[in-house]
């Protein structure tokens, strides 16, 4: 296996997760019986660029495909962290009904939603079917196709170049990440911005997110390895942003490398300092994570266990891929789990690959009034807690698991 930044040879590995299924592959009850693909899960660190990644065992157009369940405005919390940055967006960098702003993975219009709102002109990229036309549903036009160098040079002679690139939660799922960059510095206007937010391997890495880790990912970046890429396409990373989202993202601010009206600011050496300091770019740093992943699986694994003996009910709460990645590493089945709940009504009544629990509607939690609720997409803790109040009403409680097991 080679870097697909910079094409060296990997020899140093993080952690081997062993095999998987797609994590975003829900199993409908028909297809329980059938045969179920899996592939191995194995993050390798490149230590010339020190980019994380995970092997295309699945190839993008297989994972993002017409059958995609992951629909971003479920989540309050991620729509008021979408609102927040457009108009913090807006203001910084003036736009108004003169700019054009695009987005790559729009998703169900989440966000381009509130540039609408302000009347800015957008356009989402998007390649799954059924995200994409809840995103024309809120009347913003799709490009329904992957991005990459084509399509980037396609916008550019077919439609203005974009003021605004953004792309959240989506660097680190492109296979061919030279492509994808190459694409951004065709499609963005001279004088433009990118925004890019994705999680930081920092943080995978110290406050142990293996779960983070699956097909969708193929890349772990940290700001040192963005800089890098970017500068190799003649781009240029002038701010960052540390975010607290999905348990700790960066949102970097890029330009075209010869647009110098917009100076480097001081967060950039400052975070590109700490990394450093913290020894990212040496193996040291890596050499611990896959003891601290088997700890996590075995601490899950003995409170699943011993609630089950004590009669007690425990109960999955958001059917996120995170959430599958732990479940399938640790081997967690129904008798352990019996069911999921989700807000989502494209995956209630679906089951969750390779473990096939069951996932239930929200109002499943009333019903059947488990004692301990294991919430799965952590990053979201506070708001499933606030969504779910009332399970202390009976005495329930909630559990994490990640960055260590935890009873709330």
């Amino acid at each position: 296996m080679k870097c697909r930044f910079c094409q060296h040879e990997l020899s140093l590995d993080l952690v081997d997760l062993q095999f998987s299924p797609p994590s975003n592959s829900f199993l409908s009850a028909a297809q329980l019986s059938a045969p179920e693909v899996t592939f191995p899960l194995k993050v390798m660190v490149c230590d010339q660029c020190w980019l994380g990644q995970v092997d295309e065992q699945k190839h993008a157009e297989d994972i993002f495909d017409s059958d995609y369940v992951y629909f971003s405005s479920f989540s309050s919390s991620w729509l008021a962290h979408a609102k927040r940055y457009v108009d913090s967006i807006s203001q910084r960098l003036s736009l108004g009904r003169d700019a054009f702003v695009v987005e790559v993975a729009s998703n169900d219009g989440y966000l381009l939603q509130y540039f609408q709102e302000r009347g800015v002109p957008c356009l989402g990229i998007e390649p799954t079917a059924s995200t994409a036309d809840a995103c024309r549903a809120k009347g913003i036009e799709v490009v329904q196709d992957f991005f990459g160098e084509r399509l980037g040079r396609e916008l550019a002679s077919t439609r203005r170049p974009a003021d605004l690139i953004l792309a959240n939660n989506v660097f680190a799922h492109v296979p061919d990440i030279n492509d994808f960059v190459r694409g951004l510095k065709l499609a963005l206007a001279p004088g433009g911005t990118i925004t890019l937010e994705f999680p930081h391997f920092m943080q995978l890495v110290q406050q142990r997110q293996f779960d983070t880790i699956y097909h969708e990912h193929f890349s772990y970046l940290s700001l040192h390895t963005t800089q890098k890429i970017f500068e190799a396409h003649g781009l240029c990373v002038y701010d960052v942003e540390e975010l607290p989202t999905h348990g700790g993202s960066l949102r970097v601010y890029g330009r075209h490398a010869e647009h110098s009206a917009l100076p480097v600011q001081p967060a950039v050496h400052a975070l590109l300092a700490k990394e450093a300091a913290l020894g990212m770019q040496t193996p040291a740093f890596y050499a611990d994570f896959a003891r601290q992943v088997v700890d996590i699986k075995l601490d899950l694994l003995s409170f699943l266990i011993e609630q089950k003996r004590a009669g007690k009910r425990v109960m999955g709460y958001g059917a996120a891929a995170k959430g599958n990645t732990l479940l399938n590493y640790a081997g967690v089945l129904s008798d352990l789990l019996p069911a999921v709940a989700d807000l989502s009504p494209h995956k209630v009544g679906k089951f969750l690959p390779g473990v096939h629990i069951p996932v239930v509607s929200v109002d499943e939690v009333r019903a059947q009034r488990p004692d301990f609720i294991l919430i799965l997409p952590w990053n979201l803790k506070d708001e499933v807690m606030s969504q779910l109040a009332h399970v202390r009403e009976w005495g329930g409680r909630f559990v994490v698991a990640i960055p260590q097991l935890e009873v709330l």
